[in-house]
């Protein structure tokens, strides 16, 4: 971690050496019905998020083929394919759907296979830019889902490969097989368990997601960010967006919204500047 508060950021990153993409980023899991499951309450809203989203300079979209399950990425074709220049879709496998909130891990080659078969179809893609394992499924050897990966990524089917909820040890194994271009492991300004990771990630060149960026916060968190928001007449979710991007350049944000206005506020947050000291405030939140 930076020995002083940063107050400027790159607004851009570049994952994998060759996909460059705005830091604001979106988050395709919301658009889904309650529970993550079924259809959107409102559909045609829904399609003005993700229409939206690409007007306002969003080119990096995260999606899962257990949103719904199915449904986000449906969603995502219907309102944007064919795709403009340079926009990444990023999806994830390896969850299975059983009902709304519930999210069983399967990480077997066979479903891993599905899956990628599925997304593929959905998103109307011949390769999907950045494919992205869920979990890391307990009961099947990582290297049994690392070698599928890898094997998906020899046949074209996956451009690159990313993680989620990992640690730097399972990291550095999974680099043993494929070249890992970026984790997504929840963290938040309230959140920093995995802090490490973060700055693993940082240090070799590889994307850090972080997923529930805008966390519940403890009331320590809310009310520091509701201060700081005041000052800059931000909302207090804005602060919590802006400080992710200050925190390290590798970070790329995809908060999630089913509203178009809630959208245009995530995005705005890109153009807050804090100050050292707001920096420092924050970064005094355990």
């Amino acid at each position: 971690m930076a020995d002083s508060p940063q107050t400027s950021f790159s607004p851009t990153y570049t994952i994998g050496g060759d996909l460059a993409v705005n830091r604001m980023g979106y988050g395709a899991m919301r658009i889904t019905g309650d529970g993550i499951w079924g259809p959107p309450q409102d559909h045609a809203e829904s399609i003005r998020v993700l229409q939206r989203a690409v007007e306002l300079g969003v080119n990096f979209i995260d999606t899962a083929d257990s949103y719904g399950p199915n449904v986000s990425e449906e969603l995502i074709a219907e309102a944007l394919h064919p795709y403009p220049a340079g926009l990444l879709i990023a999806t994830k496998g390896g969850l299975l759907r059983t009902g709304p909130n519930q999210w069983p891990i399967n990480a077997r080659p066979d479903h891993l296979r599905e899956a990628l078969e599925g997304s593929l179809k959905r998103l109307k893609l011949d390769q999907i830019d950045l494919y992205q394992l869920h979990r890391i499924d307990p009961e099947v050897p990582f290297e049994q889902t690392l070698a599928f990966l890898q094997q998906a990524q020899e046949e074209g089917l996956i451009k690159h490969i990313g993680l989620s909820e990992v640690n730097v040890e399972q990291i550095k194994r999974a680099q043993e097989y494929v070249k890992v271009v970026s984790v997504q492991n929840m963290y938040s300004v309230d959140n920093r368990k995995w802090e490490a990771e973060l700055d693993y990630t940082e240090q070799n060149g590889i994307a850090f997601i972080p997923w529930y960026p805008l966390s519940g916060g403890n009331e320590q968190a809310l009310s520091k960010l509701e201060q700081i928001g005041q000052k800059h007449n931000a909302t207090k979710q804005q602060v919590a967006l802006s400080w992710l991007l200050h925190r390290a350049p590798n970070i790329l944000l995809i908060p999630g919204t089913s509203k178009v206005k809630h959208l245009e506020e995530n995005v705005q947050a890109a153009s807050l500047a804090l100050t050292p000291e707001d920096m420092a405030e924050l970064e005094a939140i355990k």
